[in-house]
């Protein structure tokens, strides 16, 4: 009995699921909707669906469907883009260009039977155009078609896939590769992405933090002849400290020591993940993460002093943090990036569905800390690099001004976990000088894992596609020599490695399929989508 009511649960769930994703995608527009599950069909009118999303109460027609039809599923219909109508169908056709618009409108259409390419683009296209913004019963009645059928078994799979930030940063994609382009020629005596000529140690190291009951495991990468400053890096959600260990390597040959800590994990403490999306982990963790580097820089602070093989390795007063997306988060934190929790607990309270991204759900679950402003700042941090940083909420509107290092943002167009726009670009235009981003068209949230090392359900694209190994090769040799000339400005050597945080270095290492861009700042041609977008 509790499996057949667990199952029911979960199949209304997908239907809802199924109903505000064909709904609110682009796409369907008629007067009647055949909703199709299996043998069974339901239609519904367009008009009732009007009538609920303006008075909130639900049209006797759509009784049915009223354990759906909640509040936040009219916001959803509600919600609205607002698009200037003289830039509003350029907006669009930037969406549709891009690979993953093209992708979106052959799943839509496979949701839909009997409608066409052409009438799914065109239902988009005209609802921009209209003075009122873009909305998802705009685009419903945009398109050419009395009635139109919804199989909504392939319904649910578009849902992952419908979200404003993420289509945000799809119309940016193709402005971002022009407008970030620097017409440069790059000479150089060297590479820094080539391999150092030190030979690298590897140990591991395990931590204990008595205090706080948490575990560190921490490999030290090192050289006979270790130069400062000390780099930490940190992974991201439920990764390993693995996930960037060619980098560590390669920054170890150079001379570098790299401590490269893996965070206690969820699953593997036995914890019970939660299914609520707002309650990903656990909101200490946005504070235990930050606070497991302090720990362990006063652990190598220690170590550094006594007899052993490791000892004088560690230069723990000037050390460089680099972090992937949850670990990004963490970089900035400690750089003095403060967090704002007001700012955070209302978004998460007031935004809908398709305002919601990924990293969005994960930031929320910080949401439960009971401070209004936090900061984890520890000073010996003295740079950041952050890596597909999750951080569109957390730091709110200000926050990223307090960060007091230079910093390196990497952002990835395809990103669909912790997208461009929301993630990285408003985040990067917070951020005081000097600062670097660094823009890779076309690669995804895990491009820059460490081929041999990762693994895991995300790794291995069975919950999304993620763009890796050799194909994207470029992308991790560039990381390699621009996180080593960054980081060599701590050092007497910064004037040799100034030309490698050039974009003229980006672009040297660009291939057709995989564009690369360098830049201290965006170009102003950039604003206008940037404030435009940023409106919804």
């Amino acid at each position: 009995m509790k499996q057949t009511l667990r199952s029911i649960r979960v199949l209304a769930g997908g239907v809802a699921i199924a109903i505000i994703s064909s709904l609110a995608a682009p796409g369907f527009a008629a007067e009647k909707l055949n909703l199709r599950l299996g043998p069974f069909e339901q239609s519904i009118r367009v008009a009732d669906l009007e009538k609920f999303a303006q008075t909130g109460e639900v049209p006797s027609a759509l009784q049915l469907y009223s354990p759906f039809l909640t509040p936040e599923f009219r916001k959803v219909l509600t919600s609205r883009l607002q698009l200037d109508p003289n830039l509003g169908s350029q907006v669009v056709e930037e969406i549709l260009k891009s690979a993953s618009g093209k992708r979106l409108l052959k799943t839509l259409q496979q949701a839909s039977p009997g409608l066409t390419i052409e009438q799914l683009q065109a239902g988009f296209w005209l609802a921009a155009r209209q003075a009122n913004g873009l909305d998802a019963l705009s685009v419903l009645k945009a398109i050419p078609q009395e009635t139109v059928t919804v199989d909504v078994t392939q319904a649910i799979g578009v849902a992952s896939q419908v979200n404003f930030s993420y289509w945000k940063s799809q119309a940016i994609s193709s402005q971002l590769e022009r407008s970030l382009t620097q017409q440069t020629e790059f000479r150089a005596t060297f590479d820094p992405a080539a391999p150092g000529l030190q030979t690298v140690d590897k140990q591991t190291l395990t931590l204990r933090d008595q205090a706080r009951n948490r575990t560190l495991p921490v490999d030290i990468y090192s050289s006979q002849n270790p130069q400062s400053p000390l780099v930490v890096i940190t992974p991201g959600f439920e990764a390993n400290r693995s996930f960037l260990g060619y980098l560590a390597r390669h920054l170890a040959s150079h001379g570098l020591t790299v401590a490269a800590i893996e965070h206690p994990s969820l699953a593997r403490q036995g914890n019970a993940v939660s299914f609520k999306l707002d309650q990903l982990v656990p909101a200490t963790e946005f504070v235990d993460r930050p606070k497991d580097i302090s720990f362990v820089l006063d652990q190598l602070t220690q170590i550094n002093q006594e007899s052993g093989p490791l000892a004088g390795k560690f230069n723990t007063q000037k050390v460089a943090v680099v972090g992937h997306s949850l670990g990004g988060y963490g970089a900035l934190a400690l750089a003095g990036a403060k967090l704002n929790l007001d700012e955070l607990r209302n978004f998460c309270q007031t935004s809908n569905l398709l305002q919601r991204v990924p990293a969005d759900w994960l930031q929320c679950a910080a949401s439960a800390l009971p401070d209004r402003q936090l900061s984890l700042r520890d000073k010996r941090v003295v740079q950041a690099i952050a890596l597909n940083p999750a951080i569109g909420q957390i730091f709110g509107k200000s926050g990223l001004t307090q960060v007091a290092t230079p910093t390196l943002i990497l952002t990835s167009t395809e990103d669909t976990l912790a997208p461009t726009f929301s993630q990285q670009l408003q985040p990067f235009t917070q951020l005081p000088k000097p600062k670097y981003l660094l823009t890779a068209i076309g690669t995804t949230h895990l491009s820059v894992s460490d081929p041999a090392n990762f693994s895991g359900a995300i790794g291995e694209g069975t919950l999304v596609k993620e763009r890796r190994g050799e194909e994207v090769a470029p992308l991790r040799q560039l990381l390699q020599g621009v996180s080593l000339a960054f980081i060599k400005q701590q050092t007497s050597e910064a004037k040799t490695y100034e030309t490698f945080l050039t974009s003229g270095y980006a672009q040297s290492m660009s291939t057709p399929g995989l564009p690369l861009r360098l830049n201290t700042e965006l170009p102003a041609n950039l604003s206008r989508w940037l404030k435009l977008a940023a409106i919804f």
